[in-house]
């Protein structure tokens, strides 16, 4: 699982700012939110402009930067801080694997080239490459002294995670086997006027084929049913069909030319949520923007009730109630700085409180 992350000069974020999931309340209510002593479940709240955006990315660089499944391309413009494009960006991961901790930090700079890299397991430095300068723990690793010193030189940019990984036989139980697992089955995305996506997948899916071919139309019905009411009659598919047409007083017509923006958003939740079995770590950017404030509380529930984390960003202040999450896993972001709401301020916090109208009443300061 993901402990816990941190980047630095990062667009709009200059100076350090750090997710710590470890930091968890003795809460004994939505229990369900906290998974091997790590937050599990999570919604980030901030102003419009606060980075919210960009701070679920950054968490997500780590895909971009030891796997192929990156599918942002704009993601490199605007990559460092603003005010300076000579300063590296700086990133700080630390994964839980079983008994082991994994501590994974690398620096880029603003074109995104990697150029420093260290990983410590347990506390015990693995490696360390930064300026031409390479160590690496050779009982661990073996290696004879020219070839770390082509390993420092790294003219490609090579990550030196990827060269162990294809360079030298692992146990199937290996910290760094763990690593790229939990890092292939990281997902981000969202749906706003375009729809994007970070990791898991390699392919571009056309969302009513996918229903077709996998014949799990009745199954969507029922999703669209019990999340958010809706009830349609969909025809059955002719051979070679790859769009859903609903019935209408014995008339066939096309899903997409009847539905809401939201309940095509409800559509594409739907495919990932299919997806999401081999899933580790999701965020979902605004992924409440075109839904009623009730069926994001639904949604919300099923998000959270799957076995991977799962994290969201929203603007919707219905969700902050201690019957869906607890004030440890609900955020702020602000001012560079992301804080759980039990420690925006000296209250305790307790089941019975209204947690939204303390929120609106000023009472959490980051």
């Amino acid at each position: 699982m993901l402990a816990k992350f941190s980047v630095k000069n990062f667009r709009g974020f200059t100076d350090r700012i750090e997710l710590d999931l470890t930091r968890h309340s003795n809460y004994n209510f939505s229990t369900y939110a906290i998974k091997d002593d790590i937050i599990k479940n999570g919604i980030i709240y901030g102003p419009n402009g606060s980075g919210k955006t960009n701070f679920g990315l950054a968490i997500f660089d780590i895909v971009n930067h030891l796997t192929q499944k990156w599918k942002k391309a704009d993601y490199y413009i605007n990559f460092t801080y603003a005010g300076s494009q000579t300063i590296q960006v700086e990133f700080d991961y630390t994964f839980v694997f079983g008994a082991q901790t994994v501590e994974y930090r690398y620096s880029k700079d603003y074109h995104g080239l990697l150029r420093s890299e260290e990983m410590l397991v347990d506390g015990r430095q693995l490696f360390k490459r930064e300026a031409g300068k390479f160590h690496i723990d050779v009982k661990e690793f073996p290696m004879d002294p020219m070839f770390q010193k082509n390993l420092a030189d790294n003219a490609n940019n090579v990550s030196i995670v990827n060269f162990l990984l294809t360079s030298y036989p692992l146990a199937t139980d290996h910290y760094l086997l763990q690593l790229q697992k939990f890092v292939n089955g990281m997902l981000w995305f969202r749906s706003l006027d375009i729809t994007e996506f970070i990791g898991l997948e390699n392919n571009t899916t056309f969302l009513d084929e996918y229903i077709i071919r996998n014949k799990l139309i009745d199954d969507f019905r029922r999703f669209l049913l019990n999340v958010s009411g809706q009830d349609f009659k969909f025809a059955t598919p002719n051979p070679g069909d790859k769009n859903l047409f609903c019935v209408i007083d014995k008339k066939k017509i096309l899903f997409d030319l009847i539905v809401s923006t939201g309940t095509r958003h409800l559509r594409l939740l739907y495919f990932w949520m299919k997806r999401m079995g081999n899933a580790t770590f999701v965020f979902i950017d605004e992924f409440d923007a075109f839904y009623h404030f009730k069926l994001s509380f639904e949604v919300c529930k099923r998000l959270f009730a799957m076995q991977c984390q799962v994290f969201t960003s929203s603007h919707n202040t219905y969700l902050m109630t201690n019957d869906l999450l607890r004030p440890d896993c609900n955020f702020i972001l602000n001012e560079n700085k992301i804080k759980p709401l039990c420690d925006c301020t000296d209250k305790e916090l307790r089941f019975g409180h209204n947690i939204e109208k303390l929120f609106r009443g000023n009472a959490f300061q980051v």
